[in-house]
């Protein structure tokens, strides 16, 4: 049995404004808000270089200025792309021109103001047995800021609208995701990911849905990321002031 080939590239969606945490980090961008004493996307960072992770591309917007000088063209071991938009381009916009970038043939895709606690090699298996895209859901204690995930036999059926409260599967946005993902869809030049994209696909071809059990935390409103200054602590210990493990 020939062994499965590993994924090495990640595509970190970082050019959001942040405005639901302005308030309280008003002077950085929100993967940059400092976590425990480090800036929060280099926690990201250490865990993918820690994966076997060797290159990343960082989508920019907003401020792409501060990730450059904070984070350079390496970082923790890993090369850094930078990929700035020169206009707002969504989520599916963004993640098409950051693949275009990539050199391998799939990627991790995931969000830069989230932490995902996880493996990657049972996803890249399941990837490339299935010849499908991947997303990774995850259960919470309370779905209601976060919307649920639909799964029937192990693939996507849908997404439920948030505010449905009470323990359940969501989707941590991580995506395993094939370079040429978006190759032949008629896609405008800004699209959202999910609902332009992805729903549509479901009738043409299956998501497949890996349900992983480590931690989870998305910084995007200010009381989680209080939470995150205690829940990512320990993490924030193991790196250096450069951002290595």
């Amino acid at each position: 049995m020939q062994p499965v080939q590993a994924v090495h590239e990640a595509v970190i969606l970082a050019g959001g404004f942040g405005t639901r945490l302005r308030a309280v980090v008003p002077e950085w961008p929100k993967p940059l808000a400092p976590v425990a004493g480090r800036p929060f996307l280099t926690l990201v960072l250490a865990a993918l270089a820690r994966q076997g992770v060797q290159r990343v591309v960082l989508s920019l917007g907003y401020r792409a200025e501060a990730f450059m000088q904070t984070l350079g063209l390496r970082h923790a071991g890993m090369e850094i792309v930078h990929e700035v938009e020169a206009q707002p381009l969504g989520t599916g916009g963004a993640i098409r021109a950051a693949l275009a970038r990539c050199e391998g043939d799939a990627a991790l895709v995931l969000n830069g103001d989230t932490f995902l606690d996880f493996t990657l090699a049972p996803a890249v298996k399941r990837w490339r047995d299935s010849g499908h895209p991947l997303l990774l859901g995850c259960r919470v204690d309370d779905t209601a800021r976060y919307g649920r995930l639909r799964v029937e036999g192990g693939r996507l059926a849908g997404f439920e609208e948030k505010g449905c409260s009470g323990p359940g599967l969501i989707n941590s946005g991580h995506y395993l995701l094939p370079r040429d993902l978006f190759a032949g869809s008629p896609l405008p030049t800004a699209f959202s990911f999910e609902t332009d994209f992805l729903l549509p696909q479901l009738q043409r071809r299956p998501i497949e849905v890996l349900e992983v059990t480590g931690r989870f935390i998305d910084i995007g409103v200010p009381e989680d990321y209080a939470l995150a200054q205690t829940y990512l602590a320990d993490l924030a210990a193991t790196v250096d002031g450069a951002g290595t493990a």
